[in-house]
């Protein structure tokens, strides 16, 4: 990883080991194509804090902290911590006092827009399935590589919904959209190049996963729990 200035492109190295809370935090400052003081300004500190959380070893934010950072990184603590990278989301107890809301279409189309891993749910000969898949949003559809033959493939030619959603456990809140519509396969070669152009990120899966769906959205809903 490596921090941008927005003025020069230019990019700097580390010189010291990064502890593993600084790696997270500048992975996802990286996703998110963030600086250092932009995040700072989000999070409310100095960039020069912020670079010291990611260069030292021994850097250990508080609490308080970490819920300004997960917040401006649009995370959440235990995933800047670590500690739920075997762990299902929403383990966290209900807090007292939540607010339930529903999400308005843009609300819902911002929220889908910051890419990632949604869950695709499609039928097959052995029933509904849910899977994973790597997603980008290009032209206003969720949009997804993988390869012939697959669960994902699948959805082409059929009518399936996608989910993606955050959890934050620590506050005990979050969202999730839902979108609804017809799936079919990428093939005209001009779409497909600008898929590979446009899209944010390749499968996790890796191997030749060189078959693009698009998901055109008929209906989008959301809704989140926030905490007062």
């Amino acid at each position: 990883m490596s921090d941008r200035t927005p003025s020069t492109g230019a990019t700097t190295r580390p010189p010291s080991p990064h502890s593993d809370i600084g790696r997270r935090i500048e992975h996802r400052r990286d996703e998110l194509g963030l600086t250092l003081e932009e995040t700072a300004e989000r999070a409310g500190t100095a960039p020069g804090y912020i670079q010291y959380l990611e260069q030292q070893p021994t850097a250990a934010p508080g609490i308080g902290l970490l819920i300004r950072l997960a917040d401006a990184l649009e995370t959440t603590v235990a995933a800047l911590r670590g500690g739920d990278a075997d762990l299902p989301p929403g383990i966290g107890r209900a807090a007292l006092h939540p607010q339930w809301n529903e999400l308005t279409t843009e609300e819902c189309r911002a929220r889908l827009s910051t890419h990632g891993v949604g869950r695709l749910a499609v039928s097959t000969p052995e029933g509904p399935v849910i899977v994973p898949v790597n997603y980008s949003v290009i032209d206003g559809a969720v949009v997804f590589r993988t390869a012939p033959h697959t669960t994902p493939a699948a959805a082409a030619g059929t009518q399936v919904a996608f989910e993606v959603d955050r959890i934050d456990d620590a506050l005990s809140q979050g969202w999730s959209v839902l979108v609804r519509g017809p799936a079919r396969e990428v093939t005209d070669p001009d779409a497909i190049r600008r898929l590979e152009e446009l899209a944010y990120s390749a499968p996790w899966a890796g191997g030749e996963r060189n078959l693009w769906v698009r998901i055109d959205p008929v209906a989008i809903t959301g809704r989140e729990i926030t905490v007062r």
